[in-house]
């Protein structure tokens, strides 16, 4: 068992290396493609619009063959995606054609990768072993802005989405030694897409409806917070040697952490208030943080490490949750919701942020920069209200 969760947690890291390279470079982009915030907003939140679409047929489809079969195909998607960022992409509409692309890519790895675990991992470890998949995304995080940033400052950018496409093959080798399943015989009726048993399961559509301003909050953050930081920088008149890409790798570090003590403190008190205070706190942190581009370099990196891990918190726990409150044979309908909902949030949710940017001033004062992160606050603190909502009688 450990070396199945083992072998897919680093799979879906190795992966998520290409996730992020585009914002973790997002301010080198902006000056040589000469980007507005808007249109860079597009060029992140895209891949998460490509995962959005892709991921109902892709995830639904591992209730009915090897889930296995599906996280290969998507490894290889992301591979020709960010190889192809790194050879083709010239500016605005090429970028964002690759990165939609990689985020088809994406649809066939994250959830599919989970539901190939579940499938090979049964009993009481089982939650645990969720919850350290599912906290590994922050992993993959933390190697994409640190292997990314590191790599562009050394051989330029396009060497950097190289080396994410290499990271995504090894991650399909992997995943190609992983023993196959047994064939399903108890395949569910209705068609693929057939989402309406998982509309009626009110206590799993509370989960999904909560991981969706999660997700708001979650993906804007890490979209931005480099072309945060790299404005607090700019304004500083000195500044501590860390980069914003070194200070969005340990963000990711700790936010993985947080995930997995999240999910942790999920197991061991009711579900429903672990991840409700969560986001009372990150979403009241996100009301303040962007203001605090008015202060020194240091005290603004410090509080995106801090915010990072209470964004984090719940993340694991959420999509926990509504795995295990999946009705048998639609575990795969369940996350496919879960994630169609949960990163079409991912989408909108950078891409509003660059639109309030531009609305707020374009990006160039700490006003329109608290602003901004405040929007994103107030999606957070839905999340709460979808959770109660969720909660069945007898809870």
């Amino acid at each position: 068992m450990r070396r199945i969760v083992l072998t897919l947690c680093a799979a879906e890291g190795l992966t998520l290396i290409g996730v992020f390279a585009f914002p973790a470079l997002m301010p080198t982009f902006r000056v040589a493609w000469g980007l507005s915030n808007a249109e860079a907003g597009w060029i992140a939140g895209i891949y998460f619009l490509g995962y959005a679409l892709a991921v109902p047929v892709l995830t639904s489809l591992t209730d009915r063959i090897d889930a296995k079969l599906v996280f290969m195909a998507g490894t290889a998607v992301c591979t020709l995606a960010t190889g192809g960022f790194a050879l083709a992409a010239q500016g605005l509409v090429s970028a964002m054609a690759l990165r939609f692309l990689g985020g088809v890519g994406l649809a066939g790895v994250y959830m599919p990768g989970l539901k190939a675990l579940v499938d090979r991992v049964s009993g009481p470890g089982q939650a645990r072993a969720i919850a350290l998949y599912t906290a590994s995304f922050s992993l993959g995080t933390m190697l994409s802005f640190m292997v990314v940033g590191e790599a562009a400052a050394r051989l330029g950018w396009h060497w950097a989405f190289a080396l994410a496409a290499i990271a995504s093959l090894a991650a399909l080798v992997m995943a190609a030694g992983l023993a196959p399943v047994a064939s399903r015989t108890d395949r569910p009726a209705g068609s693929l897409l057939d989402f309406r048993p998982v509309l009626r399961n009110r206590a799993a559509m509370g989960y999904i409806l909560g991981y969706t301003c999660h997700m708001w909050e979650l993906f804007t953050f890490r979209s931005w917070v480099v072309a945060f930081l790299a404005f607090v920088q700019g304004r500083a008149a000195s500044a501590p040697g860390w980069s914003p890409t070194s200070v969005a790798t340990v963000s990711a570090l700790v936010a993985m952490a947080a995930s997995l003590g999240g999910a942790d403190l999920a197991l061991r008190f009711d579900r429903r208030r672990v991840c409700s205070l969560s986001m009372l706190v990150s979403g009241g942190t996100a009301l303040l943080f962007g203001f605090a581009a008015l202060l020194p370099y240091w005290v603004a990196a410090v509080a995106a490490v801090v915010y990072s891990g209470l964004i984090q918190i719940d993340s694991a726990a959420l999509t926990t949750g509504a795995m295990m409150e999946a009705k048998e044979g639609r575990q795969g309908a369940t996350v496919a919701l879960h994630s169609l909902v949960g990163f079409s949030a991912a989408f909108f949710g950078p891409l509003t942020q660059g639109a309030v940017l531009d609305f707020a001033g374009g990006g160039g004062s700490a006003w329109s920069w608290g602003i901004a992160f405040a929007t994103t606050g107030i999606i957070a603190l839905l999340g709460p209200l979808a959770l109660r909502k969720g909660r069945v009688p007898s809870q």
